[in-house]
């Protein structure tokens, strides 16, 4: 019998688990894998396998039942993601967690996105991929709000160019101090009136610029692209339906396959992460306790180093639930502060004009891509009411006008001859939000979820900070829109709930001070060094740019330091 127990732990143990397959998770396990350790991925949810799980990829607006429109007992059945019409769609509402199938309790209104599959949402992000610059790793220590990062730029800068290469991002090099440049692949092109505000801004402003995005598409294949099975990106702007060409970057396309290649990883999908083991001999992490999610049958896995990868909220969700004598309030949460410090980005304001010239000329084609309005507040000094800044998106296009009068062989002529309208241009903003100790996630004393697992209390607001800057932004932006000559001017505020932006962030924050964080320089929790978080749930701050990149390059780099620390017997 003894035997028996021995080989079948054997059998449930590797070298390195990670838990989440979506953008983190899969650099996890490339990494990992790459490396010669034997990985164990585990996902909760269904396998997607690239191309083959794509039902809808290639499908015309006429093939879908409902063309595209997601069926009214449905979305009243999902009112929460529901309202993102951009994701809950009838050709991508497979890849997005409903309501009902995986309840949580909102202490104040929140929006929570979630992708259960082999992927995640790296099936259904924006791809857009910017680095950090020390001006916002430098952020909390200028301004005293969070805590100061334990790392900078120069840290980061030879990992940001390692996932880059491989994940194929395009971009031009653009000279911002505020945004660093990075390894590109050609960039888009900006099109007539973009390129024309990008002039109004140069003639009006020293230290405001429009640049065309950076995204995750292959503009120009490398030879790591062709090894990796991908190809060109075509500008079919399908991208969230899952790209068959692996023209954008995603968990599917690219870094898992690479990882199954090496022989080393093994995918287990339909595995429910309950908790982690914590060895009180040892004084780390042993394992993880998985449950089957068609069975609801509990396993147990053991590896030397874990990481955490199942998006911020879940991880945070996974280490509150992982409790121990030694960590009676959540693994490695000595000081009380797991779960607390959530943030997120801020994406209510809008606004949209249109622009009188250029009569003569329209777009001809799609891109995947859109400019981008890098930081202008608050970068180098503190100069406004409120704390840190805002980024922006912008895009210029041409709509079309359809004479609908008449009947017969007149009305068919108007309808395919339509005229072309106005240009319309539009602008939206991303501003970073404040870790607050008042915004924060817990496990509830009573309510479970089907698997045994507590709900998770999810309580973050707005705050006054965030209101003033959403009156920054559209007050600027009028201005600037106003001396570009653009004409009827409108501004919003969509005042939606937290959640919708998608990029929460927080609660396992990375830092120097184990009384202050959870995690150190290299994403290991301070009091349990074999478990990594490299997810969204490390950031100590959202800054301005879209996370995912950064999210990238903080795991690629934590995979080389605890292979390392394996190999020198430290962990």
């Amino acid at each position: 019998m003894a035997n028996f127990t021995i080989d079948a732990v054997k059998k449930m143990t590797y070298d390195a688990i990670v838990i989440g397959s979506g953008i983190s998770g899969g650099w996890a396990a490339k990494e990992l894998s790459e490396k010669g350790l034997k990985t164990l991925v585990l996902e909760r949810g269904r396998n997607v396998e690239h191309i083959k799980d794509y039902p809808t990829a290639n499908m015309h607006p006429w093939e879908f039942e409902h063309r595209g429109q997601v069926p009214l007992e449905l979305r009243k059945q999902n009112p929460l993601i529901g309202q993102k019409r951009g994701l809950f769609s009838e050709a991508t509402m497979h890849f997005v967690v409903k309501d009902a199938e995986h309840p949580y309790v909102q202490d104040k209104p929140f929006d929570w996105t979630r992708g259960y599959q082999v992927g995640g949402k790296s099936l259904l992000w924006a791809r857009q991929t910017q680095r950090w610059s020390d001006l916002d790793f430098e952020g909390p220590a200028r301004d005293g709000f969070a805590v100061d990062w334990p790392i900078r730029y120069k840290d980061m800068a030879p990992w940001y160019s390692h996932v880059e290469k491989f994940a194929g991002i395009s971009g031009n090099k653009d000279g911002l101090p505020q945004l660093p440049d990075g390894e590109f692949l050609p960039a888009t092109e900006l099109n007539c009136v973009e390129t024309y505000f990008q002039g109004q801004l140069a003639k009006h402003y020293k230290d405001r610029q429009l640049i065309q995005g950076r995204c995750a598409h292959i503009t120009k294949p490398e030879p790591i692209h062709f090894e990796q099975g991908r190809a060109k990106c075509m500008h079919r702007t399908l991208c969230s339906r899952g790209c068959p060409l692996g023209g954008y970057f995603s968990s599917n396309a690219s870094t898992l396959p690479w990882a199954a290649k090496t022989g080393n990883m093994t995918l287990q999908p339909h595995a429910v992460v309950h908790s982690i083991i914590y060895d009180e001999k040892k004084g780390k992490a042993s394992g993880v306790r998985v449950i089957d999610a068609n069975t609801k049958q509990m396993s147990e896995y053991y590896a030397r180093i874990i990481f955490v990868n199942a998006s911020a909220l879940n991880t945070n969700l996974i280490l509150l639930n992982s409790t121990s004598s030694r960590f009676p309030q959540g693994l490695g949460n000595d000081n009380g502060l797991l779960g607390k410090h959530i943030a997120w980005h801020n994406y209510r304001a809008r606004i949209t004009a249109q622009y009188d010239g250029y009569q003569d000329t329209t777009t001809d084609g799609r891109t995947p891509n859109h400019s981008y309005f890098p930081r202008f507040r608050n970068v180098h000094k503190q100069e406004t009411d409120f704390l840190r800044g805002y980024a922006a998106g912008f895009s210029a296009g041409r709509g079309t006008n359809q004479n609908r009068e008449g009947i017969g062989v007149s009305l068919k002529e108007s309808l395919l001859n339509p005229t072309l309208g106005p240009w319309n241009v539009s602008s939206w903003m991303m501003g970073e939000t404040i870790p607050k100790e008042t915004n924060f996630v817990s496990l509830d004393a009573s309510q479970k979820d089907p698997y045994g697992i507590p709900l998770l209390h999810i309580s973050v607001d707005w705050e006054e900070n965030d209101d003033k800057m959403v009156k920054d932004y559209q007050e600027q932006f009028t201005e600037m829109f106003t001396k570009a000559g653009f004409t009827n001017i409108k501004t919003s505020d969509s005042k939606h709930a937290p959640g919708a932006d998608i990029h929460e962030m927080g609660g396992v924050r990375m830092g120097t001070d184990p009384r202050t964080s959870l995690l150190d320089k290299w994403n290991a929790l301070h009091a349990c060094k074999n478990v990594f978080v490299t997810d969204g749930a490390c950031m100590t701050s959202t800054s301005t740019q879209n996370p995912s990149l950064t999210y990238m390059a903080l795991t690629a780099r934590a995979a080389d330091y605890a292979v390392s620390e394996l190999k020198k017997k430290n962990l």
